[in-house]
């Protein structure tokens, strides 16, 4: 990745890119591919899930959009909670689920309806794990906003920073909500 972003200025987005640094972290698929059987009775779409690889930094690739049966997967730029991030220094630190922390949470997720909010329509998420439980009522929630947008990336060498939430830019959102949808798991961990 990073001889792709020395090379064009941006991170590999959803554009087919092949390169190994733009796959999803096998060990991060087979843990998301766990959570999803173990949870199946709360997830009633296993079509389609979405996997957060936290280890990356922020001005990467790092939310995974994986078709279970074929395998087909696109990548896109997400920012985390500054209250992961308190120094801004574009990676992920620590994940959180306290109320107030402006972190973000480890763990399965599982989508919920569509609503408009401060950021235009967003995908709610109901956490399934006791590392994300609050999520609903921290308002944790896939959302687009101007500091995921890979022009933040070319000013600054990183993403701006959420209050936890799944922020993505504006063209990833539109694929993210009509992919992923109501009914679906979002896993999202750092090995």
């Amino acid at each position: 990745m990073a001889g792709l972003a020395l090379a064009t200025g941006r991170p590999a987005l959803a554009t087919g890119l092949s390169s190994l640094e733009t796959e999803i972290d096998p060990r991060l698929r087979a843990r998301a591919l766990l959570a999803l059987a173990a949870r199946r009775s709360s997830i009633p779409n296993a079509d389609v899930i979405a996997i957060t690889d936290f280890n990356r930094p922020s001005r990467e690739a790092r939310f995974y959009l994986l078709d279970v049966e074929s395998g087909r997967v696109t990548h896109h730029l997400v920012a985390h909670g500054r209250g992961s991030d308190p120094d801004h220094v574009g990676w992920l630190q620590s994940f959180s689920n306290d109320y107030g922390s402006e972190a973000t949470s480890r763990g399965s997720y599982v989508t919920g309806d569509y609503y408009n909010g401060k950021y235009g329509r967003s995908l709610r998420l109901k956490g399934l794990d006791s590392t994300n439980y609050n999520a609903e009522a921290r308002a944790i929630v896939v959302h687009s906003a101007w500091y995921a947008e890979p022009k933040v990336v070319d000013q600054y060498g990183k993403l701006g920073r959420s209050e936890g939430c799944f922020a993505l830019s504006a063209a990833s959102h539109a694929e993210v909500l009509a992919r992923l949808g109501p009914g679906r798991l979002l896993y999202a961990d750092k090995l």
